[in-house]
């Protein structure tokens, strides 16, 4: 197993979640039923999983002076996670998430960067330092967008592995683009970055191949229940999921990126990587929370059981 380590570089939230039968119309009042407040932010919740797995894992991003910034630095170190560069925001408030999530797992998330709308050069100069040592930068988009620009030249400078999950589906610069070794976007995210729906896997493929064009090196479109596509120079490959009971999805695609990251970095290849990461959405998907979604090791390895048998089957 690898002794060297992955480094997330993103966001830093406090999610407040609500859980309502179905989604309100525009100007409607619902009645939910349940409500948590939970560490989260994409960047947190893809150190987590790859925490969870016993990966050496450091997180680097910014929350505010509060008393959300102490719980969720102190969650984050109670997982595992190395919080030791994690930098402090007097100007601004950390990050919160508003989630509504209905009865069938589907979530709508609102975003309010603050502290992760701030980190730039002070991260990027501990960012660097800390490139030595690793051998895998996870990124997303909920910082600003130049800066993960930054973070991935800098990941190519050290020559270590860039996973790019472009979350929240925004416009990406070319750079960034020609920057990145694996592509991770949900159906949503991919529609958004091509002009056209992703409902088939035929879709998937010719938005994969524009991604291909455009220099990323693999590009996994995760889509959700029905599993992934791999589509890299060399092959494409569908990768099904295993059907399981949804709860919630919040956290589903982040426990896929890291441990797709937590596979990769141990010596499997893309392909195993995936089924990984399959099985860990998959997982993640049947719990309630983000972080506390996320699975261990142990129920991985049943989780990967049950895809075995699934695909026997």
């Amino acid at each position: 197993m690898s002794t060297q380590q992955i480094i997330v570089f993103g966001s830093i939230n406090m999610d407040f979640i609500a859980r309502v039968l179905r989604f309100p119309i525009p100007g409607e009042t619902v009645i939910g039923y349940d409500f948590q407040n939970l560490p989260g932010g994409k960047g947190a919740n893809q150190a987590v999983a790859c925490a969870r797995l016993g990966a050496e894992t450091m997180m680097i991003g910014c929350v505010g002076s509060d008393i959300f910034g102490d719980n969720i630095v102190t969650e984050l170190k109670n997982s595992g996670v190395d919080v030791s560069l994690i930098s402090r925001n007097n100007r601004v408030s950390t990050g919160v998430a508003l989630i509504i999530v209905n009865k069938t797992g589907e979530n709508n998330i609102i975003i309010i960067p603050g502290a992760n709308g701030e980190v730039g050069e002070n991260e990027l100069m501990i960012l660097e330092g800390a490139l030595e040592k690793a051998n895998i930068l996870l990124l997303q988009l909920e910082i600003p967008i130049d800066t993960v620009l930054q973070a991935a030249i800098l990941g190519k400078e050290k020559k270590v592995t860039v996973i790019l999950d472009p979350a929240p589906a925004q416009k990406i610069p070319g750079e960034l683009l020609r920057l990145v070794d694996i592509f991770t976007p949900n159906e949503i995210e991919t529609a958004s970055l091509v002009g056209f729906n992703i409902d088939s896997w035929d879709k998937a493929s010719d938005a994969a191949h524009i991604f291909l064009k455009k220099g990323v090196r693999h590009s996994v479109i995760k889509m959700g229940s029905k599993g992934a596509l791999l589509t890299n120079q060399k092959f494409e490959q569908i990768y099904p999921s295993v059907p399981v009971e949804a709860i919630d999805t919040v956290g589903a695609g982040d426990a896929f990126n890291g441990v797709l990251a937590v596979a990769l970095n141990e010596g499997k290849t893309i392909n195993e990587a995936i089924q990984w990461g399959n099985a860990a959405g998959a997982f993640a998907a049947t719990k309630k929370g983000t972080q506390t979604a996320m699975p261990s090791r142990s129920e991985l390895m049943v989780m990967l059981g049950k895809f075995s048998s699934s695909n026997r089957s």
